[in-house]
């Protein structure tokens, strides 16, 4: 073909049931409905999103209802801020930690505030030096928050200086009572102190927003979309009616808002979009000026969705997360460190802070203006979220508010349940955590310390306080993680590596889909294997299992051959070692269950078991027969 004749090639144009005759074909039978996926959100996912998807939207960032962007240009001219948040106790070490950061690309002043800190006389000039003038703060200040303004009066005194204080240094004392538990009863008192703080904070810093709105809490609690999105307006306008001293549009203009960025990637970048939109629709009815009705953001990429065994996948988690926070359009970003849990290091720092730099000046994230516009199905997703976070945001509103959601434990309950669900499925693995319930690495060491989630900074605590219940600060892995723990301490106690002896039927190409499988299966939980040489006949699978130094052995070949021999490896195990737990690697038709169960089978292994209940019951039997060794 000449390349004329190339050029004026085309695609041709397909309709809509043209696609979905072929799609079903390829189906085999089965309808296009199989390939469409409900989230955790209700929502569910179609297989394509064609232009009958699309809906009229903001035609331009920086405009209408905020969705894509609060920037006209987006990033050309308003580039996001690298916030990586610092952590040392020692002031010195924290300052050269500052320099470094900054030097090496670091955009903002990011750093955790801690009671040694506070308590040092100038710590913040000491610390920051002339980098105020240069760039904005990032920073959760909890507690802490009225130390630290009253250390920037200290160093910007004129009203020049304290003009060029950017960025935020803000507190969201709801957040605080949602991880503590404890509601101060005078909270109202509190609230009219917290308000007049920040009036003065903003006559004396016009430029600098000093009110949170943070959602990570919730997210942590196992939140979904929906709830985050509806949870961050009902807590924004539990501000705007609670602080007196503060009139509407400077409230709007004192708030940040603060969101964890998950590993459903779309899903938040929709979520980010839609939060602006129900964030303009709540200032309008408030009837705030349009051009404070724009939504700033912070984010940090999740440690909900960290692991602590092999951590280096913390990396793909961080990237994929801190793609899709900068796609959705933050202003403020925070990359967890990959080894966060375990003990960082100076390297995770500056990988952290690359990924980052990648993003800018590799994937020219820079250059294009909203990159997710006009995506059909973002567009369509973001609509959704907005709307389904709008209702949930009155659901709150209906009960007397975000305060009143959390004393009645409403709020509490509706993301618990969210988070059973999660929980569930990768409990059965239809929720895949590489590394931790697929493809872990048994060589993997089991950490003797595993750093806590850290409750927001408080300076003192109240001596009267209301008892509310908290939201767990939690990561997907973490029962997982407890299996794996309990694996070492069993191989601590007992001197062998906790073991299944796999009694692998037929040749090679017999056994080995299911062998692999159950290999995956137990090393979720810390379990190894010892295999047997392809076994041909009951006294084989007799030797192998007298031999064996573990208790607990699982059948693996096909489904014929478990027909053949399978029963009568079975029947003749029983018979002469009853006291061993005997598994079936699959599911045999229900008839056939029975016949196994009958004759003394434990448990079915297969691609719908419950893979934390199968590994918590036999580690708690390994447990006792090591206890029991111990004892003898």
């Amino acid at each position: 073909m000449k390349l004329t004749e190339m050029k004026e090639q085309s695609f041709p144009n397909y309709k809509w049931d043209e696609w979905k005759k072929v799609a079903e074909e390829s189906l085999k039978g089965k309808p296009l409905e199989a390939l469409q996926r409900t989230t955790y959100e209700n929502i569910v996912l179609k297989p394509l999103y064609i232009s009958a998807d699309h809906k009229t939207n903001s035609q331009y960032p920086g405009e209408e209802d905020f969705r894509r962007g609060i920037n006209p240009l987006g990033y050309l001219t308003n580039n996001w801020k690298i916030a990586q948040c610092l952590s040392e106790t020692n002031l010195q070490e924290l300052k050269e930690k500052l320099t470094s950061a900054i030097e090496s690309g670091q955009s903002a002043i990011s750093f955790g505030v801690s009671k040694e800190m506070i308590e040092a006389n100038g710590f913040l000039k000491e610390l920051v030096g002339e980098y105020y003038r240069q760039y904005p703060f990032a920073m959760d200040a909890g507690g802490y928050q009225a130390d630290v303004i009253k250390a920037l009066e200290n160093i910007a005194q004129s009203q020049e200086d304290q003009a060029k204080i950017t960025g935020y240094v803000a507190a969201d004392p709801l957040a605080e009572i949602t991880v503590t538990g404890s509601l101060p009863d005078n909270f109202s008192d509190f609230l009219k102190e917290f308000s007049k703080s920040l009036h003065k904070a903003h006559e004396n810093f016009p430029n600098l927003r000093t009110l949170l709105v943070n959602t990570t809490t919730y997210h942590n609690g196992g939140a979904n979309a929906i709830q985050e999105l509806g949870i961050a307006a009902a807590a924004g306008v539990f501000y705007l009616d609670s602080l007196v001293a503060l009139e509407a549009e400077q409230t709007m203009n004192k708030l940040i808002f603060k969101f964890s960025i998950g590993s459903n990637y779309f899903m938040e970048i929709a979520k980010l979009r839609a939060a602006r939109i129900i964030w303009n629709k709540v200032a309008e009815a408030y009837g705030v000026n349009e051009n404070s009705r724009a939504m700033h953001i912070a984010a940090e990429t999740s440690m909900f969705t960290k692991t602590v065994f092999d951590p280096y996948v913390n990396l793909l988690r961080g990237g994929n997360e801190a793609f899709a926070a900068v796609i959705g359009g933050v202003q403020y970003l925070h990359v967890a460190l990959f080894d966060q849990l375990t003990g960082s290091n100076s390297f995770s720092d500056r990988i952290a802070r690359n990924i980052q730099l990648i993003l800018q000046e590799e994937a020219h994230l820079t250059k294009v203006v909203d990159p997710s516009g006009g995506s059909w199905y973002i567009e369509q997703l973001t609509n959704e979220l907005a709307q389904k976070g709008w209702q949930f945001f009155q659901e709150i509103e209906a009960i007397g508010g975000i305060l009143e959601a959390l004393k009645t434990n409403w709020l509490q309950t509706k993301i618990a349940d969210v988070y059973e669900k999660r929980k569930l499925d990768i409990f059965t693995r239809k929720q895949s955590i590489v590394g931790t319930n697929v493809y872990a690495n048994l060589a993997d060491n089991v950490p003797e310390n595993i750093k806590k989630a850290q409750n927001p900074a408080q300076s003192q605590k109240e001596d009267l306080t209301i008892a509310i219940t908290a939201i767990p600060q939690l990561r997907l892995s973490h029962p997982y993680e407890g299996l794996r723990k309990r694996a070492d301490e069993l191989k601590q106690k007992s001197g062998k590596v906790p073991c299944v002896g796999l009694i692998c039927i037929g040749s090679l190409k017999e056994h080995k889909a299911r062998l692999d499988f159950v290999r995956g299966f137990l090393s979720a939980g810390g379990v190894t294997i010892q295999a047997s040489e392809p076994i041909h006949s009951v006294e084989e699978a007799l030797e192998f299992v007298s031999k064996s130094e573990t208790s607990h052995f699982c059948i693996c070949g096909t489904n014929d051959l478990y027909q053949i021999l399978g029963i009568e490896i079975l029947q003749a195990i029983k018979a002469k070692l009853a006291e061993q737990s005997i598994y079936l690697a699959g599911l045999p038709a229900q008839d056939d269950q029975v016949n196994w169960t009958e004759n003394g089978l434990k448990q079915f292994i297969h691609v719908k078991s419950n893979c934390f209940e199968s590994l918590s019951s036999i580690l708690s039997e390994m447990e006792v027969s090591a206890n029991e060794q111990i004892q003898a």
